[in-house]
């Protein structure tokens, strides 16, 4: 077997190091040619991987990254701050929660519960732009006997365990999540980064919602 030259193996190190180092690069041009695909439409990922989202994506996604929450009305939150979980929000405004608020409250627990094993790798939130302690059950919907009228976060402690109750002025959260304003009867899908991707029509079949998140769940390391 001919010996190589060290010219012959500096050149061969040479190349091999050009083909290592052309690995990200590649990997980087074709991660930005996959993005204006599916940017300009011409490549459905989700489709074409068999499945399709039920819900509504939000392009592009609204970040509650750098936010800062009131939590039971005093403690300053930052998203970073919570534990990194996929969460269902469901949007709370003004000092009543009617019918409508404590359907989609009992919709989203019965769908998380729903998720079985992966329950923990979800959480849920009501975001809110009055402070939960200033918030009343609508009277002729509450479930107590004599239809007292409840404080919701009386009523959120012992009916939905383990939500977490986040407040925003109203013109904060009314530009992170404007289609509530003439729409109200839906919920929202936030990341564990803090990207709100997906809205949740109250109509929608549960058993979509579940197949939505159980895609999510599979395919993110979050």
């Amino acid at each position: 077997m001919a010996t190589q030259t060290p010219r012959t193996q500096q050149r061969r190190a040479r190349t091999v190091l050009l083909l290592i180092a052309g690995i990200p690069v590649s990997m980087m041009l074709a991660a930005t040619v996959l993005w204006w695909a599916v940017d300009s439409g011409h490549v459905d990922v989700l489709g074409s991987v068999g499945t399709a989202n039920h819900g509504a994506l939000i392009t592009p996604p609204r970040s509650l990254s750098g936010t800062r929450f009131q939590h039971e009305g005093v403690a300053q939150t930052l998203w970073q701050d919570l534990p990194a979980k996929w969460r269902f929000m469901v949007v709370q405004r003004g000092d009543d929660c009617g019918e409508l608020c404590q359907q989609q409250l009992y919709q989203t627990r019965q769908i998380h519960l729903a998720l079985g094993k992966e329950f923990n790798r979800v959480g849920r939130i009501v975001l809110s732009d009055t402070a939960p302690a200033a918030v009343t059950l609508a009277p002729d919907i509450g479930d107590t006997a004599d239809r007292v009228v409840e404080r919701l976060d009386d009523w959120l402690a012992r009916e939905h365990v383990g939500i977490l109750p986040l407040t925003l002025p109203a013109g904060e959260l009314e530009g992170l999540v404007p289609e509530i304003l003439a729409a109200p009867a839906q919920w929202y899908v936030v990341d564990p980064a803090g990207w709100i991707m997906m809205r949740v029509s109250d109509d929608l079949h549960y058993k979509d919602v579940i197949s939505d998140m159980r895609f999510l769940l599979k395919n993110s390391g979050g």
